[in-house]
Parts: structure tokens; C-alpha cells; sequence
């Protein structure tokens, strides 16, 4: 059995594996893979994966979902045209890597940005806190949980301005107020499903309002939304394993049991991680991600060791991000604790033996 904790694509419940396998051999008579967008199984698919966010999310009236293609690296630059007004000001938060590249790809459509808070003064170890959020932008952009560095933002922004966040890698892993945001955007292969679908929560008053004088028809959201994610060929078979994951997710308790899990296995890593002498933690324990747990060995020359001991447990995916090095336990809401408890028990041996 391989122990898979790798940061994306990542991990997805074996069922749904095995159903996504059933039905690339067999959806009712075609395979998932060839069966057109429009037809009407394919339409139930869609709709079905649409009302399962609503579900799953509480999602308020007054708000569309859509899933759309290009990963959040694209979604950068749609939510920056779709939340362009007329002052062409936006607020961002820089937390790392993501962040860091919504700012650049925000700048290119001609938004003047204001980073009013960032982590990169100590290499992203930390949330920013007691900012000042400005009052002369359009926007509010940040992102809730930072894959490469660990870092995750416990309690979000609070402003009367528009909300956006990038939750690509904990949306579905906890509680959340979906009504305090104006977008949320998702890149799928995290909690969602497979690479290629990108999920777009959107407050439906913000739509098609943008001052920008470029915009593509595929990046104007309105558009997206009222062709009903269907505006070109979408990526059928991401959405339709997102829609078995969302069924999966909330048979087994929804989003506010899959939290309880995700603190009960990021709890058990960082105790190990603070306890074993021969490991430390790369960020600020206030601010570590429920996500992506990152460790570093205080003895770098041991490093053989310990990674011969993981990878002869079935480990797999533990290296870190090169720009921060050490290890990364990716524990998104699909890897089982028993996964953890084995990372733990090769942590505990590598302390007993040395």
C-alpha cells in the first residue's frame, strides 16, 4: 500500500477511483471519456455537480457556480478583468508562491495593486496580521491556504469591500461563510477531483460589471455562467469525478465532519513534529496549514536515513517544495489517518535510532 502525500494531483477516496474507472469503461453505454457535453446525461452530470457545492458549501442565494477550465492560474487573471471598476485598484495579500503570482497576472491587465500585507520579509513563514486594509481599491484578493510554504489563514479578512480568495488547496476541508466572499475560485486537484476543472463560486451582483476594455468571451464570467459552464467543450470527465467526490464528501458527514478529521490528522502530525528532537516545523505554529504540513531535519546529513526509512514504509510525495526544501505531508481531506500514523511511527523509529 502506498501512502500518497503528495501536494496535487493528489489523493481521492479509492470508491471514487473505482467508480471514475467503471465509467470510463462504461457510462450508461459510452464511456465518461467520449460521451458528448451535451447530451443529457452529461447535462445531469453538470447540474448534479453544481448543486452539490450549493450543498456542500451552504451557498447562499443570490450566488453561481460554474466549473471552468485553466486552473486558478488562469483564474488570476479572471478575477482581476470581472472585478475591474473604475478605479483600477485592487488590495492583495501576499502569502507565498499563488499569491505571489495573482499580483503579477492582476498588474498585466492594467490593475494597479496595492500589496498592503506580506509574509515575504521571513520567506512566507507566517500569516500577516493587524493590517490596514485600504478603502480606495475595487477588490480584496488573497489566498486561504499556501501549499508550498504550510501557511494557512485561520480567520479571513473582514472588509466591506468585494472578497475574493483563491482556495485551491483547502476549500472542502472545513466550515466556511461562502456569503462573505464575492468570488471563490478552486483549482480541482486538491479536494475537489482530478486536474483540469476549476471551480468558480460567484456573487451574482458582481457580474458583468467590469470597466476593463478586454475581455475575452471565455474569461468574462458572466458569459460562463449563463451558458452554464457549457460556453465551449468542458472538461467532462474532471467534472464528473468532482461530482462522485462531492457525493462521497457529503455521505460521509460533509464538510463539517471532514474538518474534525483534517484537525484530528494535522494534530497528530504537528505534536510528533514538536516533540521528536530531531525535526522542527518551518513555520509559525499559529499560522500552520491543516493542508500541507512542513518540516525540516535540524541534522541535514541524516537525511538518507530518514528518507530510506519513508520510502521503505510506502511513503510516497514527502519531499518539499524546492524553494523551501525539507518535507511537505500533504493531508488532504481523502488521506486516510492511518497514512499519518504511519509517517509518525517512521518519524518516532528515526528518532530511535539515532
Amino acid at each position: 500500500m502506498k501512502h500518497n502525500f503528495g501536494a496535487g494531483p493528489c489523493i481521492l477516496p479509492q470508491e471514487v477511483f473505482k467508480q471514475a474507472a467503471d465509467s470510463v469503461l462504461d457510462f450508461n453505454g459510452l464511456s465518461i471519456l467520449e460521451v458528448s457535453h451535451r447530451h443529457k446525461d452529461f447535462v445531469a452530470v453538470m447540474d448534479e455537480a453544481i448543486d452539490l457545492v450549493k450543498k456542500a458549501l451552504n451557498v447562499p442565494s443570490g450566488y453561481s457556480v460554474c466549473y471552468l477550465q485553466g486552473g486558478a492560474t488562469l483564474g488570476f487573471t479572471i478575477v482581476a478583468l470581472n472585478m475591474m471598476r473604475e478605479k483600477k485598484r485592487a488590495g492583495y495579500i501576499n502569502t507565498g508562491t499563488w499569491a505571489s503570482g495573482a499580483i503579477k497576472e492582476a498588474k498585466k491587465v492594467g490593475i494597479d495593486v496595492n500589496v498592503f500585507a506580506s509574509s515575504e520579509d521571513r520567506n512566507f513563514t507566517y500569516i500577516p496580521k493587524d493590517y490596514i486594509i485600504p478603502n480606495d481599491v475595487d477588490y480584496i484578493h488573497f489566498t486561504s491556504n499556501n501549499t508550498i510554504y504550510g501557511t494557512q489563514f485561520k480567520t479571513f479578512p473582514k472588509t466591506n469591500l468585494p472578497l475574493i480568495c483563491d482556495m485551491s488547496s483547502d476549500i472542502f476541508s472545513k466550515e466556511i461563510n461562502v456569503g462573505d466572499f464575492d468570488i471563490i475560485y478552486a483549482g480541482a486537484q486538491k479536494n475537489l477531483g482530478p486536474a483540469g476543472a476549476t471551480l468558480y463560486i460567484v456573487k451574482d451582483e458582481v457580474l458583468g460589471k467590469s470597466s476593463s476594455t478586454f475581455m475575452p468571451t471565455y474569461l468574462d464570467l458572466k458569459q460562463q455562467i449563463e451558458k452554464e459552464s457549457m460556453l465551449n467543450t468542458p472538461p467532462v470527465f474532471s467534472v464528473y469525478v468532482a461530482m462522485l467526490n462531492l457525493r462521497n464528501l457529503i455521505e460521509t458527514g460533509g464538510v463539517s465532519a471532514m474538518q474534525a478529521k483534517n484537525e484530528g490528522k494535522a494534530n497528530l502530525l504537528y505534536e510528533e513534529i514538536d516533540r521528536n528532537t530531531l525535526f522542527r516545523g518551518c513555520v509559525e505554529t499559529e499560522d500552520r496549514s491543516n493542508m500541507n504540513v512542513t518540516f525540516l531535519l535540524n541534522d541535514e546529513s541524516k537525511a538518507q536515513q530518514f528518507d530510506s526509512l519513508w520510502k521503505n514504509a510506502g511513503i510516497v510525495g514527502l519531499p518539499g517544495h524546492r524553494s523551501v526544501g525539507g518535507y511537505r505531508a500533504s493531508i488532504y481531506n481523502a488521506l486516510p489517518l492511518s497514512s499519518v500514523q504511519v509517517l509518525v511511527e517512521v518519524m518516532k523509529e528515526f528518532e530511535r535510532t539515532n
